[in-house]
This record gives structure tokens, C-alpha cells and sequence, in this order.
């Protein structure tokens, strides 16, 4: 069975075209002036990552959640040393969805069978022995721990499926929400009384509760979250689409925050993690440069997401996009594909983008394309370029053969003055070209020098 993930984040890792192998557990031998350096998982036979979770600085649990049922084998591995090492302590044929501890010794995992049947287990031990608990329902995609005797899971399935809870830790379930065709996928609890539901893959809306579950109503029409947390019980935020959305009334209403865009981004939050009500960090988007492949982007906020900003981090394997992404504080955080992840001692790297703004809403007399600056630079240049009226803009960069080494902006915009990065990190030293172009016609190109 495969578990159900959000198509436009599968896509990614298909259009990258990218395999990554990777040999069982191993010592990272990176520098890390990249502010990130490399993580290797052990050899998983080919399974993918369904999620991770770290306690502390140094231990973290992991679970994979791809093809389950006979001749499948998934996995549960555990980090003792901030993820540098990984070791498989635990296998089943059912797929894993998530994985939470309470503690050092107490946490809980949930999933399914290609059968239909769900699992919930339980360890007391840190993961070295799990008790493995079957229920009434399908299969179990996302979970919600309060404590080690409430726990709340979600299951999507239209017959018997729904949200549902333990108040023993497991030991036995009741059925909180039943919907039919609108049972959830996902579900985030802010403690026992106040959460929320949605089935991100049908377009249902998001449901809130503040009884505990006894009842359920909407709150947001027509759109779930990937991702969500509340910081107190009025101020939370939620992934969704392509921006991130803010509360600041507990989920009635939701404010957009749009995230950097343009050209060969492809724009979104899977993940993402809170330090505080200023900073977080999300995973999900990423770039692709037509030269050599996709690279997996994070995004960073540090006003609450009213601004968005993104770094790419240049690491020894050029993880495509990234779905999982945990901070314990400002400096440590770690952030994972399916296969393999990255991680920072530093607070990550120091240099941030940001991606197409519009800085003026007064309508130009003509289409202008200003010289970048700083010129010369290394890594990052600002293009400034005005446009008249409503059109077609693109904007790209080339080398001195004449070949296309980015595309910054490829959209239809509004008339008003626009900048965008430029991000020669990972471009070699020389000189560039950029050309702006409006409804196919040319309207300028500009050099730029790139020096390391």
C-alpha cells in the first residue's frame, strides 16, 4: 500500500528524476561551512521515510511508510547522536505513517496493512520493543499525542474510517468524527479540548473542535492543511497550497503568507517548525536549474511569517525537495527528504533569498530592466525591472555561450516595479547575461559579473 502523500510534492520527486542510493548507517565526512552538512540513513531496502521526530539535540526516531504486506518489510530507526548515526531497531510488514515520544521512553507509532487493517503501537522502552495493537479501522495516516493516555489518530477511510481517540493509551479506541467521504487524513490537536481535521486530498474543508471531539464544525471551506500548529490557543499557522495561512483568533480566520516565488521555483510548505511566535522554518519548495537538477529550498520567517525568505543548501547530495523539517532551537535543526536529510549546528546557512517582490504599485511609462547590483557579486545579485502594463514576463539568465542557466521570472504580472534574486552559488565565476521580455517580445538584456 502506498501512503497517501500530497500529489504535488510526489511530482516533484518523479520530475526530478532522481534516485537516490545510500549505504547502511555512516559517519558524515562533510565539511560544514555550508552551515548544513549530510545525514545518511541505513539501507531500507528501498523504502521511503514517512516521517521523523526528535526528542532532543541527540535522539530522534524515524519510521517509513511505502509499500507494506507480504514481502514488504518497513522500518522504525533511531538517532542517539543527532541523526550522524541511524539504526534500524524495529521492522513489520504494515507501513508506518508517524512517529511521536513523550519522553525518553515513552512514544507511539500508527499506520497500516495493504489489507486494510490498522495498527497502532506502543514502546515503553525508547523503541527498542513496541506492543502492536490492531483496530476496527483502515489504515491510520496521521496522529495527534496529548499525553501517554490520549492520543488521537485520523483515518480517512469513507466506511470506517473517521477520527478517533484513546484515553488508555491505546488499549482501546472510540470514534470521535464519522463523515463519510469527508473522514480526515490529518489531524492536529493543540491539547485535549481544542484540534482540527481536514482531508487534504479531496478538498474537504477543516473542522475544529473545542469539546474534545464531541463535536466538530467548519471553520475553513474548501481547504485543509498539510501541516499545522498553534503556538497558544489564538495564534497558530497551517500549510496549505503554496503560501503558508495565519490565526490570530484560534482558526476562524485565516490570513495568507505568501511565501518566494518565480521562474523555476516550485513553491510550497510540506513541514514546517516553529522556535517561537517569530521564527519558523519550513520544508517543501525547491528550484530547478535547467543546467543540472532540482534542489530542495527552506524557507525561514522571522517575524511570524508576515516575510518569507529561502536558502538553498549546498550539501554533498543535492536533495530534491524536502518533507520533513524539525528545529529545537535557533541553532539546531535538522531537515529530511524520503531518503536521506541534512543538518545544521549553526542555525543553517547565512545567506537567504527572496524570491519575486513587487516593491512599487505605481504604474511605469515604460518597461525598464535596471543593471543588478552589486555587480560584480557572489553569490547573490538583486535584478530591478519595471513593467507599464499587464503581461506575459520572463526574465532569465544565461552564459556566455548563450546557454539558459536560470529562469527568474516566467508569469503573467501585474504593471508596477518588481525585483528579483539571483543566486550564483552555485554557478561558476564569469560573465552573465539576464534579458526581460514582455508578451514574447524582447525588451532588454544586461550583463553582470559573477566572481568567487
Amino acid at each position: 500500500m502506498t501512503l497517501i502523500k500530497n500529489k504535488i510534492f510526489i511530482g516533484r520527486i518523479i520530475l526530478s528524476g532522481i534516485c537516490l542510493l545510500f549505504l547502511a548507517t555512516t559517519f558524515h565526512t562533510e565539511s560544514r561551512s555550508s552551515g548544513w552538512y549530510q545525514q545518511f540513513l541505513p539501507n531500507l531496502n528501498g523504502q521511503s521515510i514517512s516521517d521523523i521526530f526528535f526528542l532532543d539535540s541527540l535522539t530522534g526516531w524515524g519510521v517509513t511508510g511505502t509499500n507494506s504486506g507480504p514481502g514488504h518489510i518497513n522500518y522504525i530507526i533511531k538517532t542517539t547522536n543527532g541523526g550522524d548515526n541511524w539504526n534500524i531497531i524495529f521492522t513489520d510488514t504494515c507501513f508506518f505513517s508517524r512517529i511521536n515520544f513523550i519522553n525518553s521512553t515513552i512514544g507511539f507509532t500508527c499506520g497500516g496493512s495493504g489489507g486494510g487493517t490498522a495498527f497502532f503501537y506502543k514502546s515503553s522502552n525508547g523503541g527498542t520493543n513496541w506492543q502492536k495493537i490492531i483496530t476496527g479501522a483502515n489504515a491510520f495516516e496521521d496522529m495527534a499525542v496529548i499525553n501517554q493516555d490520549t492520543i488521537w489518530v485520523a483515518d480517512h477511510n469513507s466506511l470506517i474510517g473517521g477520527a478517533f481517540r484513546t484515553t488508555n493509551g491505546g488499549l482501546s479506541w472510540t470514534r470521535q468524527f464519522a463523515a463519510g467521504t469527508e473522514n480526515p487524513n490529518k489531524i492536529y490537536m493543540y491539547n485535549a479540548r481544542i484540534g482540527f481535521i481536514c482531508n487534504n486530498t479531496n478538498g474537504t474543508s477543516t473542522r475544529k473542535t473545542t469539546n474534545g471531539g464531541i463535536n466538530w464544525s467548519v471553520v475553513i471551506l474548501n481547504e485543509g492543511f498539510r501541516d499545522m500548529y498553534f503556538i497558544d490557543s489564538l495564534i497558530g499557522w497551517r500549510a496549505w497550497g503554496n503560501n503558508m495561512c495565519k490565526t490570530t483568533n484560534g482558526g476562524i480566520n485565516w490570513i495568507v503568507q505568501y511565501l518566494p516565488n518565480g521562474g523555476n521555483m516550485i513553491t510550497g510548505i510540506y513541514r514546517f517548525s516553529n522556535i517561537n511566535v517569530d521564527t519558523v522554518w519550513g520544508a517543501g519548495g525547491s528550484i530547478f536549474y535547467p543546467s543540472s537538477q532540482s534542489r530542495g529550498i527552506q524557507y525561514r520567517s522571522t517575524n511570524g511569517g508576515n516575510n518569507w525568505y529561502y536558502q538553498i543548501p549546498d550539501t554533498t547530495i543535492h536533495i530534491p525537495v524536502y518533507f520533513f523539517i524539525k528545529f529545537i532551537n535557533n541553532k539546531i535543526g535538522w531537515t529530511y527528504g524520503i531518503n536521506s536529510g541534512i543538518h545544521t549546528l549553526t542555525g543553517g546557512d547565512t545567506t537567504f533569498y527572496t524570491g519575486i517582490q513587487k516593491i512599487s504599485n505605481e504604474i511605469p511609462q515604460n518597461y525598464i530592466l535596471h543593471q543588478n547590483y552589486p555587480n560584480p557579486f557572489n553569490p547573490r545579485t538583486v535584478i530591478e525591472y519595471e513593467i507599464k502594463k499587464t503581461g506575459n514576463i520572463k526574465l532569465d539568465v544565461f552564459d556566455i555561450l548563450g546557454k539558459e542557466v536560470m529562469i527568474l521570472v516566467n508569469e503573467k504580472q501585474n504593471a508596477g516595479k518588481y525585483e528579483v534574486d539571483f543566486m550564483g552559488k552555485f554557478s561558476p565565476s564569469g560573465i552573465y547575461f539576464y534579458r526581460l521580455m514582455a508578451d514574447g517580445k524582447l525588451i532588454d538584456t544586461k550583463k553582470m559579473l559573477l566572481v568567487k
